[in-house]
């Protein structure tokens, strides 16, 4: 069966997020909605989030879902507050929690590291109703440990695991990412019939190519992908995904998403004197430690 999928564009951080809808009954899922932040300001809007919502409103859909493909690195997740606007329950992978565990301690968070920010956890082969389709999972991690792709009647949400032929595949150099793992996830999704519809998690728009694109099919990604095409070795990829790696800044927002992400998209709770802040880990500080008065000019 074939889902109707509208995709939705963020700019900011080129992120693809999707309102994936069965046809016949209406009934919806949204898949890595953006929380749109304003990092010099420190600023919120759910402006990406509500156009979403609108779509949804307009079309008089039944959302039940907001599908997480993994805890992002390079925006925040809308996926809290479509919740508590919708009742949608969120989803992700059930290896969420040693995502948690690597960063809770990070941000000296209150969090709990057991996955109960979220309402369902799926592992590989678990399913769920999406009126007459069905959500399945497919384990895919080696980005991150908790890495799922979505199949959705002919179409697969990718996340982060593979981008658009022409740019490749993604990073794998994450805590508890690997990249020897993430060629083996890859090679599941290529796996999959020919015909398969592949969206991906963002588009970067690679050198050569000026308009933004998120939909190609297993049989492109075999053919074309410039990482992983028919033919590639598991060694070779290695190698050239960690050389690539070693190259690649930590994403912008990353201190900020996931401190947020791995809570579901929930803020932090506010302080005795209303505020809501986001910590800033620091490393490598110059400063010295406290020096007894007499050794300060």
């Amino acid at each position: 069966m074939r889902p109707d999928v509208q995709a939705f564009f963020d700019t900011a951080t080129f992120t693809v997020s999707y309102l994936v809808v069965d046809p016949v009954t209406g009934t919806a899922a949204i898949i890595d909605p953006v929380l749109d932040f304003e990092l010099k300001a420190g600023k919120l809007s759910t402006r990406s989030a509500d156009a979403m919502l609108a779509a949804v409103a307009a079309r008089g859909l039944i959302l039940t879902y907001v599908l997480e493909t993994h805890a992002h690195a390079d925006h925040l997740s809308a996926a809290d507050y479509i919740r508590g606007e919708t009742g949608a329950k969120i989803v992700i992978g059930a290896r969420i929690v040693e995502v948690q565990k690597a960063f809770i301690p990070v941000f000296e968070s209150e969090a709990a590291a057991d996955g109960s920010a979220f309402d369902v956890l799926m592992k590989e082969g678990d399913a769920l109703p999406l009126g007459q389709l069905t959500i399945g999972a497919l384990h895919t991690p080696g980005h991150t440990p908790a890495c799922l792709t979505y199949r959705i009647g002919d179409a697969a949400f990718v996340g982060d695991t593979i981008f658009m032929p022409d740019y490749g595949t993604a990073r794998a150099d994450f805590p508890g990412g690997d990249a020897r793992t993430l060629f083996r996830s890859i090679r599941k999704v290529l796996d999959l019939p020919p015909e398969t519809r592949v969206f991906v998690g963002h588009d970067y728009l690679p050198e050569g190519r000026s308009d933004y694109r998120w939909e190609t099919t297993v049989a492109e990604q075999r053919a074309r992908n410039i990482h992983l095409r028919d033919g590639q070795a598991e060694d070779a990829f290695v190698v050239l995904r960690e050389a690539r790696d070693a190259t690649l800044p930590a994403p912008t927002l990353i201190l900020p998403s996931l401190q947020v992400n791995i809570r579901a998209g929930a803020l932090p709770a506010p302080t005795p004197f209303g505020g809501v802040f986001l910590r800033l880990p620091v490393t490598g500080s110059p400063i010295s430690r406290q020096r007894p008065a007499s050794s300060v000019l």
